[in-house]
This record gives structure tokens, sequence and C-alpha cells, in this order.
């Protein structure tokens, strides 16, 4: 996909992990979806051997100075904003004003996207296959549930596994009230309950717009863990390197692939997302593929990012990835590139 285009003046925007770690008041995981100094290098790496200029300008609350001084070209944003399911919004709708081109979806659907329950109402509206679910605000949501145990908990608007624990699949209704009364507490989010999919999990990756075409899917294998008892957590992906076992292309049928990948492009329209997301699906004991969620901001390590290690099984240099991902939104653009 390596095509000839103009010399541009390309931005990056951001939020660091390291900026915001000296916070104590917080949840431990409160900026697990921010990003390394290394991550950055890396694609500000990619975007300059490709002949670009490139200005690294983080999230914070100057960016709007640097944005209005720099008279970039276009901005490859991977910033997750800060507070409220619209925090993953807050730059592009800010480039958007000062008509900016950034590459990725719309503040519309990073607002949708984030707030799972929305999202789930969204794609099952489409027709998409996605498990009973309930959006609970407070524990008084917990009355008239009407949904079938085992049951899975998670924060309605966070993302990288904020809030899930080894201990998220609930089986009966005081475990459930208990886990949903600490996530509540701990956590400035609602809570997104849903009936559990017992079965293996795969993630999905989506290139494209018009014609998104999927990079690949990778079943996620918790070693020592049966599909039914497997929850990809936050202390499983802290220690991925020992826990888990990646399989990209996954060892199942092609037509069951299929199947899965068909649900993941359907979810990707359906949300109107723009150059690249990456899909959670889980396929039930009924052999159903089951829309989880959706992220249109996949997070871009070289090193443990799901997106990454995907497409480096799919013979896919780190390079190509971001290259494609920037091109994509170029053609958007009409300011060259072919996607």
């Amino acid at each position: 996909m390596d095509v000839a285009h103009p010399r541009l003046r390309v931005g990056i925007t951001y939020n660091l992990r390291k900026d915001f770690s000296s916070r104590k008041d917080l949840p431990t995981d409160s900026f697990e979806e921010f990003d390394s100094e290394e991550t950055i290098d890396a694609i500000r790496e990619v975007l300059q051997n490709d002949g670009h200029q490139v200005f690294k300008l983080g999230g914070g609350i100057d960016l709007l100075d640097r944005l209005r001084s720099l008279s970039l070209d276009i901005v490859f944003n991977i910033a997750e904003g800060m507070g409220g399911r619209n925090r993953e919004a807050h730059i592009p709708a800010l480039l958007e004003f000062l008509n900016i081109p950034y590459t990725g979806s719309d503040p519309l659907t990073l607002s949708l996207t984030l707030d799972k329950a929305m999202a789930k109402k969204v794609v099952s509206s489409e027709g998409v296959p996605t498990p009973g679910f309930k959006k609970i605000e407070t524990l008084n949501d917990l009355q008239n549930l009407n949904l079938h145990y085992p049951l899975f908990v998670k924060l309605c608007y966070e993302g990288s596994s904020k809030g899930v624990r080894l201990d998220s699949k609930i089986s009966d209704p005081a475990h459930l009230r208990e886990k949903v009364t600490w996530l509540l507490e701990t956590y400035d989010s609602p809570v997104l309950v849903e009936e559990f999919v017992n079965g293996p999990e795969f993630t999905v990756g989506i290139i494209g717009n018009s014609e998104p075409m999927v990079l690949g899917v990778m079943q996620i294998e918790i070693k020592g863990s049966p599909p039914e008892d497997a929850i990809y957590s936050l202390e499983i992906k802290r220690e991925w390197e020992e826990k888990v076992r990646y399989h990209c292309p996954p060892l199942i049928s092609v037509e069951l692939k299929n199947r899965i990948e068909e649900v993941a492009l359907r979810a990707y329209r359906a949300l109107d997302c723009r150059d690249v997301s990456r899909v959670d699906i889980r396929v039930g004991s009924d052999g159903v593929p089951y829309f989880l969620e959706i992220n249109p901001l996949p997070g871009l390590s070289p090193v443990y990012g799901d997106l990454p290690i995907m497409a480096r099984h799919m013979g896919w240099e780190y390079s190509r990835l971001v290259k494609t991902i920037f091109q994509h939104a170029l053609q958007r653009y009409g300011l060259g590139g072919n996607g």
C-alpha cells in the first residue's frame, strides 16, 4: 500500500501514562489506556521515514495553542481524553472546529462506542448478535434484571479492561451486588451487566472506509483456563507474555472464521467507524459469534498492542500498519494515499 504522496506536516495527539501516574487518589488502572513515549516515538519514526515532518502535540490544555500555531496538514490521533463518556471525542471535535483533518473515527462514533450499552443498542438494531445486557447507574437498577446467569460486569464507559478482574464473571445475585457496588464506588462510570458468552474469545482488526477489510482474526487463549472460565482481565493483560497465547489465524473452521468476520464488519459499518477499529467477539455454545464491544482507538504499542500483535502474525511490519491507517485517512480527505 506504499504510494507516492506529498511531504506533509503531521501532528500526533496522545495522552501519556507518565503524565498522570503520580495521581494517588485514583484506581491503579485509571490510566491503562494511555500511551508510553515509546509508542509515540514509534509512530513518529514511521511517518518521518515516509517523508513527513512530524510534531508531537500531546493532549493537554495547551493543545489548542499548538494547533493554531503549527499550520498542520493532518493529525494522527490516538488521544484517549480525560473524563466522561465523550472523552475520546474531545480532540477530534477540536480538530473539526479548527478544520484540521485527522485519522480515525469522528466524535459521534467515538462517544457512541465508548458507551458500551449505546454501542450494543445500535449494533443490535442492525441485527448484529450481542449478549443480553443492562446499563447499571445505581444499585436500584439491579431490580428486575431479567438476565440469565452467569453474568459479566464491566465499566460502561471504559476500555483496556479497566475495572475487569478475574472475579468479573458472576454466578449469583449476592456476588453481582457486591461487584457492582465496588465498581460504582471505585470508578466514575456506570456499569454494564451482560450475559456471559460461554466460549472462545476473538478480536478482529478492521481497516478502511467505504470497503473496509479484515486485517486478521486473533483468538485469545488464556493459558490454563478453559473458554468457559477464561477472562481477558487486567491481571492477565499485564502479564500477557506469560499468561496469554494468541492464535492468528485462529484455531477454528473457515466457516466460523467467516461468520466472525461478518459480525465484526457489520458492527464496524453500523457504528460508522473510520480508518481502523478492533472488534471483540465471543462465540457462544450455540456457535453464534456475539459482538461484545468495539475500539475505534485501538492501542498501537509495537510491543503489547493487540492490533500490532495481530498485524505481526499476519505478516505485516509495524510500519505497514501505521502507514495503512494513515493512508486511509489521507484518502478520505483527498490528501493523497490509496485506500
